[in-house]
């Protein structure tokens, strides 16, 4: 059973508009795009109008009978900018280096219309884009190489704006699918070769692109822009989904944190099958309980005069000195700094 978040609506269309501005292009109407999406060629430019993951979905299938080229998902990821990101892709720019670029993407990827899972490594001479196998969302061989390949644009393309620069090209990308047809398409739009039939798919880039600064690096905007994404992502987490219930559930009972079997008894589940649907979700228990744990701190810091410890009691903490270094693995900062 797909999971409920692939039925809300709430992203800009903008990922669906470039997909029907690229079909348009190939002489595909609009209407034949967007069947079974239930929406409208207009509603597209409409700025209240919000999509789901399922419906950008169902315009990726139109877009495999009806295509005229295989270079449709690498077109429709080269044009879509950071700017249609929101607050999201402002945080993106902002950054103060490509390590921190990375860091941004991976935590806040849920706010951009996510179809596949994402993470980053840096090991050894190398900093890699990651997209883990999912077991709990599976598409056919199509589907999946083609959101592969509109996904990986995107990356190098928005990386190379950012840069403004040809000096950090990624150094190559590895598949977990077979070999297509159009293997000439993934050097023309990525800049680097690419290898098929690899253990997971990565695009990999020279570990010095981490130091690198953005163009439009400045950390005071970076860290106002990550504050308001982070706001953002909490009301996401505790209005959506599974993971939604969950956070309602921690957040319902403060100064005891429940068990991951808990609250999977109390939402009439396994374990096991709570965490796979969290991880379909891109979050964990872990995750959820942290990011619960964090904002009822902040805003006992900002509201309250409660005394360190008592907060420290109050979000499920035993000893303050453990608070106090969880707190500034989330935030960056100790409490008592935080505090306005």
């Amino acid at each position: 059973m797909e999971l409920p978040l692939w039925n809300e609506k709430r992203y800009a269309p903008y990922k669906v508009a470039a997909l029907v501005e690229v079909l348009e292009e190939q002489g595909i109407a609009p209407e034949a795009s967007l069947s079974g999406t239930g929406l409208l060629p207009e509603s597209l430019a409409n700025p209240e109008t919000l999509t789901s993951v399922r419906q950008y979905i169902t315009v990726c299938h139109n877009a495999l009978q009806l295509s005229k080229t295989a270079e449709t998902p690498f077109r429709t990821g080269s044009r879509i900018p950071l700017s249609a990101y929101g607050m999201y892709g402002f945080a993106l720019v902002s950054s103060p280096t490509i390590r921190e670029y990375f860091q941004v993407a991976v935590k806040y990827h849920r706010l951009a219309t996510p179809l596949l899972s994402v993470s980053w490594r840096e090991e050894g001479d190398y900093a890699s884009w990651i997209f883990p196998n999912n077991g709990a969302v599976t598409h056919p061989d199509s589907l999946l190489r083609f959101l592969m390949e509109q996904q990986l644009t995107q990356l190098a393309t928005h990386l190379r704006d950012v840069l403004d620069s040809d000096t950090y090209l990624p150094i190559r990308a590895e598949l977990s699918y077979s070999t297509p047809d159009h293997t000439h398409l993934y050097k023309r739009y990525l800049r680097c070769p690419a290898q098929f039939g690899q253990p997971m798919s990565q695009l990999i880039y020279p570990k010095s692109i981490l130091s690198a600064k953005p163009r439009l690096a400045h950390g005071l905007t970076s860290k106002i822009l990550r504050d308001t994404c982070d706001r953002i992502l909490g009301e996401v987490k505790t209005s959506t989904g599974v993971a939604g219930e969950v956070y309602h559930i921690i957040a319902s009972t403060p100064g005891h944190s429940p068990s991951m079997e808990e609250v999977a008894r109390q939402i009439a589940t396994t374990v096991r099958t709570l965490n796979r649907k969290l991880h379909a979700e891109g979050t964990s228990f872990t995750q959820i309980l942290d990011d619960v744990r964090c904002n009822l701190a902040s805003e006992y810091l900002r509201s309250t005069k409660l005394s360190i410890e008592d907060i420290s009691e109050l979000v499920g903490f035993s000893e303050a000195t453990n608070f106090r270094h969880a707190f500034r693995r989330w935030t960056g900062s100790t409490p008592a700094r935080f505090r306005p």
